[in-house]
């Protein structure tokens, strides 16, 4: 598991994980005097926090998004999930998930900043720093430095919410069984952005087979679920969602600055819902009609 640690320095290879060039999403920026556990009723209620405060702000509209993200839809499908005697990431189990909708792109600069200003939420924390595209002089280019609450908070505003962890991984492989990328069992710099010197524009590398954006690097993407060493041993069948609760939330995909080997389907993070990362931001999923 990566969670807690600075960039990884050195070449040829990070000591923690072997891959070269490596980089561990979870470097905190602002973290509270104390610690915070979270359950699923204390995000329930920041989620009801967040949709009065937008309805407070209708005034304020015509800031809402020009275009939202155009959404997928991932048929319902079966999915093997992990690999055997890999830590966190065993048993493998399959896992059954019902039809849902995904943005096809990672949320953006632009669109995040539609958000604050409609709900008088605040920036993002690395806004205006150029070495990570964040801002809105870069208003096609995903969204990072902001937590897992405020990714919460933006999808309910949006009327959407964060992927489960088997959606995204399942939504990642394109319709692909056993492959190791969303494209296929091998990624190259010309299929996406990983060991590179900063986020580049949503959607500029060709999509994986449900049109699907970035599933592999550029940045990390938070999901809804929080994270458990174990959980994988006990996951149900059915659309699982994850713990009830947590100290850590996942984080799936690799990052602009982690390597190839970061980037494939199965590799799972985890970070503190209230940490933010310049590597790390998200996309919004939405439930299909039965």
């Amino acid at each position: 598991r990566h969670s807690g640690g600075e960039p990884a320095q050195g070449d040829p290879a990070c000591a923690r994980c072997g891959h070269a060039h490596c980089y561990h999403p979870g470097m905190p920026r602002v973290q509270p005097d104390k610690e915070v556990r979270v359950t699923r009723k204390s995000v329930v209620t920041g989620v009801v926090a967040s949709v009065l405060m937008a309805l407070a702000s209708l005034t304020l509209a015509a800031d809402a998004p020009a275009a939202i993200p155009p959404m997928a839809l991932i048929p319902a499908g079966e999915l093997l999930m992990g690999k055997a005697d890999a830590g966190h990431l065993s048993p493998p189990h399959t896992v059954r998930l019902d039809a849902f909708w995904l943005d096809t792109r990672e949320v953006t600069n632009a669109e995040y900043l539609a958000f604050c200003r409609a709900t008088g939420h605040k920036l993002p924390f690395f806004w205006g720093m150029r070495e990570f595209r964040s801002g809105a002089d870069f208003p096609d280019h995903p969204v990072v430095g902001v937590t897992w609450h405020d990714a919460v908070a933006y999808a309910a505003w949006a009327g959407k919410r964060l992927p489960t962890e088997a959606e995204w991984e399942y939504a990642a492989r394109g319709g692909l069984v056993g492959a190791r990328f969303p494209t296929g069992d091998d990624l190259t710099k010309e299929e996406a952005n990983f060991g590179g010197s900063g986020p580049e524009r949503v959607g500029k590398y060709l999509p994986n087979g449900y049109d699907l954006y970035d599933m592999a690097g550029n940045v990390a993407e938070w999901v809804m679920d929080f994270y458990d060493d174990d959980y994988y041993a006990v996951s149900p069948k059915e659309n699982p969602k994850g713990p009830e609760k947590g100290a850590f939330c996942v984080v799936r995909g690799g990052g602009w600055m982690g390597g190839k080997m970061c980037s494939d389907v199965i590799s799972r993070t985890a970070l503190k819902p209230y940490w933010v990362d310049f590597a790390v931001g998200f996309r919004c999923a939405k439930d299909a009609a039965r």
